[in-house]
């Protein structure tokens, strides 16, 4: 069973960053593939990116080039670097899990707003 505590989202101007975080607890994440999805209000939820256990990454096209995932096993944490922010960026940011099983976080809203 895997915890996920995402954090780091709130309010920002466009072209704007953040940074969010996903804590992961009760099993290390080493031998999982880790994703940023997010939904916007009334719509499917969508793969922001996604990175394996060893590291390899991929990106919507929509995010590609502003967008960065990484992990750090030795915290058990992922992050989403976002940079050039859009208003069409604006959504709930959940973290998901999938090894033997997925796990999804509770989510963070990400408003992007002058």
């Amino acid at each position: 069973q895997v915890q996920l505590v995402e954090s780091g989202g709130g309010l920002v101007q466009p072209g704007g960053s953040l940074r969010l975080s996903c804590a992961a607890s009760g099993s290390a994440i080493t031998n999982y593939a880790m994703d940023w999805y997010r939904q916007i209000a009334g719509e499917h939820r969508e793969l922001v990116a996604g990175i394996t256990s060893v590291g390899t990454t991929t990106y919507a096209d929509a995010v590609r080039g502003r967008f960065t995932i990484s992990r750090d096993n030795a915290k058990n944490t992922i992050y989403l670097q976002m940079n050039s922010l859009k208003p069409e960026d604006t959504a709930v940011y959940y973290c998901h899990a999938a090894y033997t099983a997925g796990y999804w976080g509770q989510g963070t809203q990400v408003t992007v707003s002058s």
